[in-house]
């Protein structure tokens, strides 16, 4: 017997409020001073995260105090609103920020958040903006040779030099991108390197480069910014 989504969902919801309602623990009294809603999705999760010791390990039950953004209208996205996440980072050449998100989908940016954060395709950049993370690494021909897709090596023209596949032509594109390489040795110029290190350089480098919103991956643009 096939079951719809929605009759998944609310045979596991059944499961988790009778496992919570036979266990009255600290973890469970402590989630249901933080949430608002109970039982819900959210506080579920928190309460088995509670279990095994990933949150709330110094946390009094009386101290314990209420999630405002619980308050929230707490809604869950739906299918077709977890499945545009990832259009929407498509779209935007494989980065987006929460702004993005918001504009296309109508729910509280903790309900997108947690959707977000629950995709195994999508993960949160240590700036703070969700990228889609990199198909399975393949190859493919380019001027009769096999190179590797969406993996960024030492470059010759430029610092570095990267293989993609054009979505719109299907035509494997060579990207070089980083200042250094051919093109700096012709103008006496020295390779820059990158001040990774340096939040203040890193910070001025992204605002420059828009790398909120990188753009396509068949630009340097979107590379140079994967590096920062």
């Amino acid at each position: 017997m096939k079951l719809t989504t929605e009759q998944l969902r609310k045979i596991i919801k059944e499961e988790l409020e009778g496992v919570l309602s036979e266990k009255d623990d600290r973890c469970t009294r402590i989630a249901k001073r933080k949430y608002d809603v109970w039982p819900s999705a959210y506080a579920s999760g928190a309460v088995v995260r509670c279990r095994q010791g990933k949150i709330w390990k110094d946390v009094k039950e009386e101290d314990a105090k209420l999630y405002e953004d619980e308050l929230i209208n707490e809604e869950e996205l739906s299918d077709e609103e977890k499945a545009q996440l990832r259009k929407i980072l498509k779209d935007e050449g494989g980065a987006a920020g929460m702004k993005n998100f918001k504009d296309k989908i109508d729910k509280p940016e903790n309900d997108i958040k947690k959707a977000a954060e629950d995709d195994e395709q999508i993960e949160k950049h240590r700036h703070g903006d969700y990228i889609l993370k990199e198909e399975e690494l393949e190859e493919a021909e380019y001027r009769g040779r096999k190179v590797p897709l969406n993996k960024p090596m030492r470059g010759d023209v430029k610092k570095f030099k990267v293989y993609v596949k054009d979505p719109k032509t299907g035509n494997i594109k060579k990207v070089n991108f980083g200042h250094g390489g051919t093109s700096a040795k012709k103008k006496g110029e020295k390779t820059m390197k990158i001040r990774k290190n340096n939040p203040k350089a890193r910070k001025n480098f992204r605002a420059r480069h828009n790398c909120d919103n990188p753009g396509p991956k068949t630009k340097a643009r979107y590379w140079s910014c994967r590096k920062w």
